[in-house]
Parts: structure tokens; C-alpha cells; sequence
């Protein structure tokens, strides 16, 4: 399965990486790889826990991607 993930650089350092779909489905690490390795461990644990509790596993059906700029009109 693929999800996507939010990650965002702390103020004080760190960041934090955020799944939409899986709701608290939330991790962070000092840097961007250990916040990317924490999220791909804390994805797999809810993914299973789903199974485990018998719940449907959320799956991302349709994703649109846009950016966005302001103040440049």
C-alpha cells in the first residue's frame, strides 16, 4: 500500500511526519530520515492493528497534489 506523508521541520529542530488517511497516525525524528523510518514503523503498526482488530485498513483512493504561492497575484 502507499500513503502519503506530511513531513514538517520543527522551530527547534526535528521533524515531524504526519499520515492523512490514518488518523493519529503521527512520528518524528531528529532529522528527516529517522522521521521518515519512524513514520514507515508507525504506518506498518497501525496498518496492523486494523487487521488485528478486524477494522478496514484505510486506503488512499484518489490524491490531488497542488501547490500553491501567495501574495503573487
Amino acid at each position: 500500500m502507499k500513503y502519503t506523508v506530511i513531513l514538517e521541520r520543527e522551530a527547534d529542530g526535528g521533524f515531524v511526519a504526519s499520515v492523512p488517511v490514518l488518523p493519529g497516525c503521527v512520528s518524528q525524528g531528529d532529522d528527516r530520515e529517522e522521521a521518515l523510518r519512524n513514520i514507515h514503523e508507525a504506518i506498518d503498526l497501525y496498518v496492523e492493528d486494523c487487521r488485528l482488530s478486524g477494522d478496514p485498513v484505510p486506503v488512499e483512493d484518489s490524491v490531488e497534489y497542488v501547490e500553491l504561492m501567495t501574495g503573487t497575484r
